[in-house]
């Protein structure tokens, strides 16, 4: 499987979902990455704010934020390439990216249904 890591601007917390107001951009990457985790499907995640020194430690990220500056951020990469700048990937490109099928990020939520003699109430 191939190795993604995103390195992102600091935030107030590891997600950037933290406060009154949640951006929704934020929110689907953690549940992309949140879906894909719970599959097996991991991915490296830091935030200026936690994790300073994995960017300090990664010779790639710490190049590109040299010449590029901040604006950069986020940044995607994967197998040791820069594959994304200034934007998180879509579904779509975290798909192909990692060489993975598209329904590997359907969030996989069950249909509760009335009246069955289903275990936990959802066929």
């Amino acid at each position: 499987m191939k190795k993604m890591i995103i390195f992102e601007p600091a935030m107030c917390c590891s997600t950037g979902l933290c406060g009154p107001g949640v951006d929704p951009e934020l929110l689907r990457v953690s549940t992309v990455l949140s879906t894909l985790n719970k599959k097996g499907v991991l991915i490296e995640r830091y935030n200026l704010t936690n994790s300073p020194q994995a960017f300090v430690d990664n010779k790639i990220i710490n190049e590109l934020l040299n010449s590029d500056g901040m604006d950069v951020l986020p940044v995607t990469i994967v197998d040791d390439k820069v594959v994304k700048t200034k934007t998180y990937p879509t579904n779509t490109e975290f798909c192909k990216f990692i060489d993975i099928p598209q329904n590997y990020i359907s969030t996989g939520l069950k249909i509760k249904s009335k009246g069955c003699d289903c275990k936990d109430g959802c066929c």
